[in-house]
């Protein structure tokens, strides 16, 4: 099966979609959070490489249902989202068939610009009840924590460190075309 999305520009719909991330907590379990403010486009082309993705991501907008967490993430150890307030990803290149392919691009966090490869599964295509068209995709890369300059961590008694370095981003987006 074939996707056949209408070529032009959609827009993110927050609203149905979640950035979010795992990281793994003291060696022992996985912590995860979500932002809760983004944009971003998908424009189509008439082929699957002569599409694009572009994200923003507000970096204050972190939520990992824990105030003093969320407090210690959003400040200088972490994302520091007063000098940072925005995470940014723009597309380079896209290979695979329509259904599941891989994303090529650059993700920005703080000051460090890094080339990422997400996996990517399209989750159909359907005109809703109020006549919008609607496209959903989920995605997942994996990236070191450290190689864009966050490194803060904390010795465990027991051997090992609080914060792991690997960090799986998780992207569940619904992207909508506007009508003309």
């Amino acid at each position: 099966m074939a996707i056949e999305l209408t070529p032009g520009t959609w827009n993110l719909d927050l609203a149905h979609s979640e950035v979010g991330f795992t990281v793994r907590h003291a060696g022992i379990s996985k912590v995860r959070g979500q932002f809760t403010e983004a944009e971003g486009t998908l424009v189509v082309g008439e082929t699957l490489e002569g599409s694009s993705v572009q994200a923003v991501v507000k970096t204050a907008s972190f939520d990992s249902n824990d105030d003093n967490r969320d407090a210690h993430v959003k400040g200088a150890d972490f994302f520091d989202v007063e000098q940072y307030p925005n995470m940014t990803f723009k597309a380079s290149g896209v290979e695979g068939t329509p259904e599941e392919f891989k994303l090529t691009g650059d993700l920005t966090i703080k000051d460090t610009t890094l080339p990422v490869v997400f996996d990517v599964e399209f989750g159909g295509m359907a005109v809703d009840p109020f006549g919008a068209t609607r496209a959903g995709f989920s995605a997942t890369t994996q990236i070191s924590r450290k190689q864009f300059g966050i490194t803060w961590n904390a010795a465990l008694e027991a051997g090992g460190v609080l914060v792991g370095d690997k960090v799986t981003i998780n992207v569940d987006a619904a992207f909508v075309l506007p009508s003309n």
